[in-house]
């Protein structure tokens, strides 16, 4: 999985400009980029992507569409409240070691539903059972550290789960080497359900 990656020309400013970009396109009602089989057919004999995006299964939260990004320019890894496990923090490293991404985004989202349970179940004192109880459990320690009895709960622990993300990002194996050396950058998110903006977290 360490296959070499051709010559990078992107950097990891100018990655995360076109993000930004690209979501100006999209909530201005002006995208350049369709779902066009002649786009799938045009990057189906390699790759060179621009980004990692690491989001939320939220089906209201389709990466491509909000960044305006067409085929072969993002990689999209989703989880339940974006959540890392080991086959996310490999599929991340895959990106950067593999494909050379300059730039990693985690984009939590607002009402996001994985969060809100877990706040839930902070306040109830009831862990839910199964694999839904592992989602819980990593987002709890981000509900904690605002405090789950305020009304604002969920919207503060979004974000908050979202910095948390953005660290374990950059410890990802072979992630702090490349950060080191310029040719990666780590930034958080959050998107907007009502107006498609997405936000840079500071």
């Amino acid at each position: 999985m360490t296959a070499p990656s051709p010559p990078r020309t992107t950097s990891p400013a100018d990655a995360l400009a076109a993000l930004v970009a690209g979501n100006r396109r999209f909530v201005s009602g002006r995208p350049e980029h369709g779902h066009d089989v002649s786009a799938a057919a045009s990057s189906s004999g390699g790759q060179q992507p621009n980004a990692v995006v690491l989001g939320c299964i939220d089906s209201r939260v389709p990466l491509e569409a909000i960044f305006d990004q067409t085929f072969g320019s993002i990689c999209v890894v989703r989880s339940g409240g974006h959540v890392v496990d080991r086959a996310v923090a490999g599929s991340v490293g895959f990106a950067v070691g593999a494909l050379g991404v300059p730039l990693i985004i985690v984009l939590g989202h607002v009402r996001c539903g994985a969060v809100t349970a877990t706040v839930e179940a902070v306040r109830a004192g009831e862990r839910p059972d199964g694999d839904v109880g592992y989602l819980v459990d990593e987002i709890t320690p981000a509900v904690l550290s605002v405090g789950a009895d305020s009304p604002d709960a969920p919207d503060k622990a979004m974000r908050a789960h979202v910095a948390r993300t953005v660290t374990r990002m950059r410890e990802i194996t072979g992630v702090p080497e490349a950060i080191a050396a310029g040719r990666v950058a780590v930034a958080g998110a959050v998107y907007d359900l009502d107006t498609g903006w997405v936000d840079l977290l500071a």
